[in-house]
């Protein structure tokens, strides 16, 4: 077996349409509703897909429970975007008045990044990458 590409990201959201709209913000479109699955599929126009996922429950606090918590509990974290310019998303969250979490920083010598987080606190992850690696094997 050979994983040929990473297909999506599932993000469990407490509100319909103040995720679908902070989404659209970041040139997500929904393309396709499943509402016997309470989720949807949006995309941007490059083809980098998330499912919104519709059966959250916003936390009174807004504390994400895999990060803001002592006791760390395994769990994917955030999704990590590539982006051509990111200083280009820095002034997007300026303009939508999306607050920037973290970042712009260098993590390690191939990318720069910056870290924002949905209306339910989920963390997104923007990289622009300043030396691609090979993949594996093709060194």
């Amino acid at each position: 077996m050979k994983i040929l590409a990473y297909e999506h990201v599932g993000i469990r959201v407490s509100d319909r349409e103040q995720a679908t709209a902070f989404y659209e913000k970041l040139g997500f479109r929904q393309r396709a509703d499943f509402p016997e699955h309470q989720a949807n599929e949006m995309a941007t126009e490059t083809g980098i897909f998330v499912n919104l996922i519709f059966n959250g429950v916003k936390r009174p606090d807004g504390r994400n429970i895999l990060l803001d918590e002592p006791v760390k509990h395994p769990g994917v974290t955030h999704p990590a975007f590539v982006v051509d310019d990111l200083d280009a998303v820095v002034s997007l969250c300026r303009n939508e008045g999306i607050a920037i979490t973290e970042g712009p920083v260098m993590i390690g010598e191939r990318r720069r990044v910056l870290f924002i987080r949905d209306p339910d606190g989920n963390v997104l992850e923007f990289d622009e990458l300043t030396d691609r690696l090979d993949p594996p094997g093709e060194a």
